[in-house]
């Protein structure tokens, strides 16, 4: 994981990379836009929406609830059931030689 800070003109910007996510805001909210639109244009990616936190003891938790409501909605499944895990954890799983090609694209869109 690497951190990035940059003063630009008394205004904080901090990005975020882990692999190939990545995080980053500004105490102003223009140069945050800014940062998003010319990364868009350099690199394929989604923009999946602001972050929530909540600031327990022992650090901060980040999720993206809304994100995540969206894109049930979005898939039909917003009444669906839910579940803390899908699917047995401690299973294998061997690749399906004879299974269909999936356009991974379909889940990694855009909410909105």
């Amino acid at each position: 994981m690497t951190l990035f800070t940059k003063d630009v003109n008394g205004d904080l910007f901090i990005c975020q990379i882990y692999v190939d996510d990545i995080i980053f805001g500004c105490t102003n909210e223009k140069l945050s836009h800014d940062f998003g639109d010319m990364m868009s244009r350099e690199f394929e990616m989604s923009m999946i929406g602001e972050l929530n936190f909540l600031q327990v003891k022992g650090g901060i938790f980040i999720h993206q609830e809304k994100y995540c409501r969206d894109l049930l909605k979005k898939f039909k499944m917003g009444d669906c059931k839910p579940i803390s895990t899908p699917m047995s954890t401690n299973e294998h799983l061997d690749a399906d030689l004879d299974g269909k090609p999936v356009d991974q694209s379909t889940y990694r869109s855009m909410i909105g």
